[in-house]
């Protein structure tokens, strides 16, 4: 729930900025690029941050190898992808990448909602989590296509 109010309240701050005359802000794709930024800023850090790395790593699906560093590197991909948002320069290329990296990342969301125990941090359905996924990749989307 904190990466969906981060997105919201990042996008809302930063629109509110603009209509207060930030002329990198003064359109809802440019606004969106910010919350989406502080979003990725928010969950990169807890693929490093010791209690919420270990959930994490536990939802590697068991077919892919070395969960703690597929965990490490999508963590550095999302702060890369953050501050790539944030740039006017690389914004378009930032939130495409990161649209792909959210579709290949949700089959361990998937994982994590078929696990008998699943970590209580990861313990969302899977519908409500997909729910939100599709809000994530929709306001990539809007990134993408009204980036200007």
């Amino acid at each position: 729930m904190a990466p969906l109010i981060t997105l919201l309240l990042g996008s809302a701050g930063a629109r509110a900025a603009g209509a207060l005359g930030v002329d990198d802000l003064d359109s809802w794709p440019r606004a969106i690029a910010v919350g989406l930024a502080a979003m990725f800023t928010l969950t990169g850090v807890a693929h490093f941050a010791p209690p919420l790395r270990r959930p994490l790593i536990a939802i590697v699906p068991p077919a892919l190898p070395a969960p703690a560093l597929l965990v490490s590197l999508t963590g550095v991909l999302e702060l890369l992808g953050a501050a790539g948002l944030l740039l006017p320069a690389t914004r378009v290329a930032a939130a495409a990448c990161l649209l792909v990296l959210m579709l290949v990342m949700f089959p361990a969301n998937v994982y994590a909602a078929a696990m008998p125990d699943p970590p209580a941090a990861m313990a969302t359905r899977l519908p409500r989590r997909t729910a939100e996924e599709l809000l994530y990749l929709g306001a990539a989307l809007v990134v993408i296509l009204g980036a200007g």
